[in-house]
């Protein structure tokens, strides 16, 4: 029978095409190895850089159990500086990996995309020499070929030929499609890493601070050690001053709780991805500390312990140095508490913007009344918070804005984060 003759011949030549097409895949499996050992090296390469960090940490982490001294001051910025240089390299590292990883699975899917449509295109010409066939009367097949064997052979070469390649057709599907899933997925953790990227541009901006803190410093106190410790003493004098005038202001609002207008249960996520509490909200310094300080290095991620929306920021330093929040960030969240995030090196939201709960605010730092690099939370009743302004007496002729609340409006921020250990 001719057509079946005729797609015999076809096989064939589909056959005499798979065989030719191996060269071609073998070509670009040698380009794909030379994509993988690229990759490879940018996994060591972000190994090695991720080892430097911990070892900046570390060694960050040592500085801040030390006395406070001059030197010490100027290594902590220089150790910070090169933290932070090291975490944009790492995330430079990481936008380069992914992209080798992209261009070795887009290969692969331009490979099984080719080999789909020509099986396709085959089996559309199976089917139609099988419709030929069927739309035959059993007469003119017979009188055709008086050979019954031949016959029958053809139909079973056809039908098995056919459900081969379709079998093949359906393996090739399903890897394209894991091929694309995986491709999704790059491309959304190369976007990630390009957010990260922008990030980690700002810490940049937070490397500069700290140049110009240092810079600054150093102006100061001409690299004298005596001049740096007066200078700290007079700052402690301030800081104690102050934060008593704060107390004395907030502890005549008025103000009387209801505990059961309280959300229960722990409704806040942590602000930060790695948590160390280094000053609980308990007395401190013949004065009560109204809020949890975290370990933080400066340009470390802040983020928002639930959804809300920012109803304020500001640097208590432009009109108060050294005093209260520094850079601060006050959020007024969705279930009946409000927070505030001190000590910032940057902003990262505005007055009126929704946030929701993770979303980075900020980056901690070292601003306002802060012995060195931490993160300050305070958590209130909403009802009992909001920004305000006053006349610092520390501080003669300096109007200071921040969020101001009545002492029996703080709580325990620990009482809604989730369990420490």
């Amino acid at each position: 029978m001719k057509q079946y003759r005729d797609y015999k011949k076809l096989f064939s030549i589909v056959a005499l095409l798979a065989l030719f097409s191996v060269p071609l895949v073998f070509s670009r499996a040698e380009t794909a190895q030379e994509v993988r050992d690229k990759i490879n090296q940018k996994s060591a390469d972000i190994a090695e850089i991720e080892r430097q960090i911990k070892e900046y940490q570390t060694e960050l982490n040592s500085l801040g159990k030390q006395k406070s001294s001059l030197s010490g001051s100027i290594k902590e910025l220089d150790i910070t500086k090169k933290k932070l240089n090291a975490d944009i390299s790492l995330t430079q590292n990481k936008i380069d990996k992914t992209n080798l990883q992209i261009k070795n699975l887009t290969g692969d899917i331009g490979d099984k995309e080719s080999s789909i449509n020509t099986n396709t295109n085959s089996i559309k010409l199976e089917i139609r020499n099988l419709n030929e066939y069927e739309d035959a009367t059993f007469l003119e097949t017979f009188l055709s070929n008086d050979d019954f064997t031949v016959i029958w052979n053809d139909i079973d070469n056809i039908m098995t030929v056919r459900e081969s390649l379709r079998e093949h057709i359906a393996r090739l599907k399903e890897t394209k499609t894991i091929l694309e899933d995986t491709r999704d997925k790059t491309v959304e953790a190369k976007n990630e890493l390009t957010r990260l990227k922008t990030q980690l541009s700002d810490q940049q901006k937070i490397v500069i601070q700290n140049t110009n803190a240092k810079n600054k410093l150093l102006a100061q106190t001409k690299n004298s050690e005596a001049t740096y410790q007066k200078l700290v003493a007079e700052q402690l004098a301030k800081k104690i001053a102050f934060e008593k005038e704060l107390e004395g202001y907030e502890s005549q609002l008025k103000f009387i709780l209801d505990p059961s207008k309280l959300p229960s249960g722990r409704v806040l996520s942590w602000p930060l991805d790695s948590i160390f509490v280094t000053s609980p909200y308990a007395p401190r310094w013949g004065g009560f500390h109204r809020g949890t300080d975290f370990r933080a290095a400066v340009g470390t991620q802040v983020k928002s312990v639930a959804d809300g929306v920012v109803k304020g920021i500001g640097d208590t330093d432009i009109c108060c140095p050294g005093a209260s929040f520094g850079k601060w960030i006050f959020v007024e969240h969705n279930n009946g508490l409000s927070s505030t995030y001190a000590h910032l090196s940057l902003i990262k939201v505005s007055a009126g913007q929704k946030v929701s709960r993770g979303s980075i605010i900020g980056y901690s730092g070292n601003t306002g009344s802060s012995t060195g690099p931490h993160l300050h939370l305070s958590v209130y009743v909403s009802n009992g918070v909001k920004v305000d302004s006053f006349a610092s007496k520390s501080y003669p002729g300096k109007i200071l804005t921040q969020p101001i609340s009545a002492t029996e409006a703080y709580l325990d921020p620990m009482d809604y984060l989730p369990p420490y250990k």
